[in-house]
């Protein structure tokens, strides 16, 4: 077979492809900000069709037949066709090697798990998902099977999140972050430290976090005109493409810090997706290479940036000036410390930047045990309590605040989590060549914040998912993923916040 003839054939499902997902990923957008809920039912069906119309259109003869070809010739392609190439050859084994009736029976399972999670969570009764957990587990074993198990289950779902990583990498990973994170956490409890954050919960009028919010994506220099932000009960952002990247926040009168470092957080992921190189846009490579790098562009903004002594000191006169009676009372410290301050907490998303590493941890060493079968099922709630309090020191009073807190499981999500604490670590080590690069903290004291983003543009964004994760992190720090900058950086900072 000529690899022209091929190349041509796929370059034209690639662009029939994104058109389908433009129109997909707008479905979605509208479902979870302005689409009546009436609609429901009618977007149900769209969205179905659409997603059998992808299967058929790649799972064909034809597929499997130019894709051999091309990796037959693939010194005779650029980079970013090898990659997408490579890329394609591996989601379609990933299709095919699991019967279709048994991808239908799953997607009825999780449906229908999702439902029996919710029930449960209401009504705090672990044992109305349990069964359907115990099928999810059952069934992604053996998908892991017919996929071919390269040396540990559990590898085959972390790589379909982060390409590269596994359970062998991530045990090492985490057992860094219980050496020196735990140790520092019992630290702070012990410390005699006081922190007031009371002024928090003062009431903050909900257009003017609206307003702030839009100020801030301004001031982290996202092109509105290629962009939009709008209100969603989940913040998360989509990148439709390069010049279509939406972002979503939630907004509580009483918590205003909430709403701003949301937008920090989202806008982090926005400004990835809005600055991939126009290069990639006509392929399957303009968005972010894997979950942990795309998390450690939102959490580089959240933590390293917007909560920092250096952020708030240009940051914290504004809000005063916009909010005069809230904030009369507090200094530019006092607020700086509240924002930081540190409470370990049952609920993962209300987690501070320290422990919310811990409470991953927790996540994923129960995701290795079940999918191994080192325990079971039932066993899960007592097993869970018992690392919350090994690792933060508290324990769940009902399973509403702890093991059914997550919708993920009821999705068939393992191998998702461990991508947040990636994330905070790929943050952590950017940011530390940053400093060395370009002065980060004096740059941010002097009110740049083009700069650092020319950073991340240079060595992060604008490669889409044309390099791997290591392959960026290389790249970018000249060496692989390093946890011990992540521990560092939380060890210094919050030695000094607590007086350690």
């Amino acid at each position: 077979m000529n690899y022209l003839e091929a190349l041509e054939r796929f370059k034209k499902y690639v662009e029939d492809i994104k058109n389908i997902s433009y129109a997909v990923n707008v479905m979605h957008w509208d479902g979870s900000t302005d689409a009546p809920k009436s609609s429901f039912p009618v977007r149900g069906e769209s969205l179905g069709f659409f997603s059998t119309l992808e299967y058929e259109m790649f799972v064909t003869k034809q597929m499997d037949e130019d894709l051999n070809t091309l990796l037959e010739n693939i010194d005779k392609l650029d980079d970013k066709e090898s990659v997408m190439v490579h890329k394609a050859r591996k989601e379609y084994d990933k299709l095919v090697k699991i019967p279709s009736d048994e991808i239908k029976e799953y997607q009825i399972l999780t449906n229908r798990a999702q439902h029996s999670w919710e029930e449960a969570r209401k009504k705090d009764d672990f044992s109305i998902f349990s069964p359907d957990l115990k099928e999810i587990i059952k069934t992604l074993r053996r998908f892991a099977d017919y996929r071919g198990i390269k040396n540990h289950p559990y590898n085959i779902y972390l790589d379909d999140y982060e390409e590269g990583m596994t359970r062998e990498k991530l045990d090492i990973f985490f057992d860094t972050l219980r050496k020196r994170i735990v140790p520092l956490l019992k630290g702070i409890m012990d410390s005699k430290k006081n922190i007031r954050d009371e002024f928090l919960s003062r009431d903050y009028p909900l257009d003017s976090q609206r307003e702030a919010a839009t100020e801030l994506l301004e001031f982290m220099h996202f092109d509105l005109d290629r962009g939009l932000l709008k209100e969603s009960t989940h913040p998360f952002t989509m990148g439709l493409n390069i010049d279509d990247v939406r972002l979503t926040s939630r907004y509580d009168k009483n918590n205003m810090i909430s709403g701003m470092l949301s937008v920090a957080h989202e806008g982090g992921h926005a400004l990835y997706e809005q600055n991939i190189s126009r290069d990639l846009i006509n392929t399957t490579l303009a968005t972010g290479t894997s979950l942990g790098i795309h998390e450690s562009q939102s959490r580089i903004y959240e933590n390293n940036i917007f909560k920092s002594r250096e952020f708030i000191n240009f940051y914290f006169p504004k809000l005063q000036k916009r909010y005069p009676e809230q904030l009369k009372d507090v200094s530019e410290e006092e607020f700086y410390e509240a924002i930081n301050n540190v409470k370990p907490s049952f609920i993962r998303v209300d987690a501070d930047e320290l422990t919310y590493s811990l409470h991953i941890m927790v996540r994923y060493e129960i995701e290795v045990a079940l999918i191994e079968g080192s325990i079971e099922v039932d066993e899960l709630p007592e097993y869970w309590n018992k690392k919350m309090e090994e690792y933060l020191g508290i324990v769940p009073p009902n399973n509403r605040l702890g093991v059914l807190q997550d919708v993920h499981w009821s999705h068939g999500l393992f191998g998702y989590f461990p991508t947040y604490a990636l994330g905070s670590a790929y943050a952590a080590q950017f940011a530390n060549k940053m400093e060395k690069d370009i002065k980060l903290k004096e740059t941010l004291l002097k009110s740049d914040f083009k700069t650092p983003l020319e950073w991340l543009n240079k060595n992060v964004h604008q490669f889409g998912s044309l390099l791997t994760p290591d392959e960026i992190s290389l790249k970018s720090t000249n060496e692989l993923l390093n946890p011990n900058y992540f521990c560092e950086y939380l060890e210094n900072k919050y030695s000094k916040i607590y007086n350690l």
